[in-house]
């Protein structure tokens, strides 16, 4: 069944260019108006047809392009930052002060937002969120939930492309998360694991690592769900949007 709602556009336009063809090689008179009227309808639902699957390819397309673009920037930047001063980027070697204004000379630089000026959370925002990290920027996976901003709270910048930069840093638990918006801000979804994908770097070697990897903090089995409703479901998804051909096409 599939398949031949899928070759219909390709048949209404064969019927109709056969349609066309035939008319002139009889030399028959101009087409009537209801006949204007009935190949117009018929590439009406061609294009009804078509389009959206043509914008839905390109749309994952563009995500999955924009996160290994910034899957390299990160690395990049990470391999000259500790080639340069020797020291591995860990919770323990920079605070939320230091991190970022190193980082950012080894990134095409566009804006520093600070701490919150691109992205606020629940006490900037005065809401009634559950979390006091939640943002209304952002939505979880399955876009059941506010997003916890906690995962990204502690400096962003917006690179030059437009992709948003966000770190967190947990000296506690040595934990560092550097999270990109590959298509920017201002652009839908705005959701996790959907267009908005977290790193970490790991503390023993500095190794940047999709979430969701061994051994990193958010595992996919319970960070990247499409029945949690919790605030973190999508920070899992990286490792899964880098390594499952169908990941984009199968977003909820």
């Amino acid at each position: 069944m599939t398949r031949n709602i899928n070759l219909l556009p390709v048949i209404l336009i064969h019927c109709t260019f056969n349609s066309i063809k035939s008319r002139i090689k009889a030399k028959m008179p101009a087409f009537t108006l209801a006949e204007v009227l009935i190949t117009l309808a018929i590439i009406g639902v061609i294009a009804a047809m078509t389009i959206p699957a043509v914008l839905n390819h390109t749309k994952e397309t563009q995500l999955k392009t924009g996160l290994k673009k910034a899957q390299s920037i990160l690395s990049e930047a990470l391999q000259l930052m500790i080639y340069d001063t020797g020291v591995i980027p860990t919770a323990q070697n920079y605070t939320d002060a230091t991190f970022l204004p190193t980082f950012a000379t080894y990134i095409s630089q566009l804006r520093d937002c600070g701490y919150h000026s691109c992205v606020t959370f629940n006490s900037e925002e005065s809401t009634e969120l559950l979390e006091n990290c939640a943002t209304k920027t952002y939505r979880n996976y399955n876009n059941t939930n506010y997003a916890n901003g906690c995962v990204f709270n502690e400096g962003q910048t917006i690179l030059a492309d437009g992709m948003l930069l966000m770190v967190q840093i947990n000296s506690s638990r040595e934990e560092l998360f550097l999270s990109f918006d590959v298509n920017g801000i201002g652009n839908k979804p705005n959701k996790l694991g959907h267009d908005l994908f977290t790193f970490q770097v790991m503390a023993d070697t500095g190794e940047l690592k999709p979430m969701g990897a061994s051994n990193t903090a958010y595992p996919s089995r319970s960070y990247c769900s499409k029945t949690s409703s919790s605030s973190v479901n999508g920070v899992g998804c990286t490792y899964k949007a880098l390594t499952e051909k169908d990941y984009f096409k199968n977003l909820p």
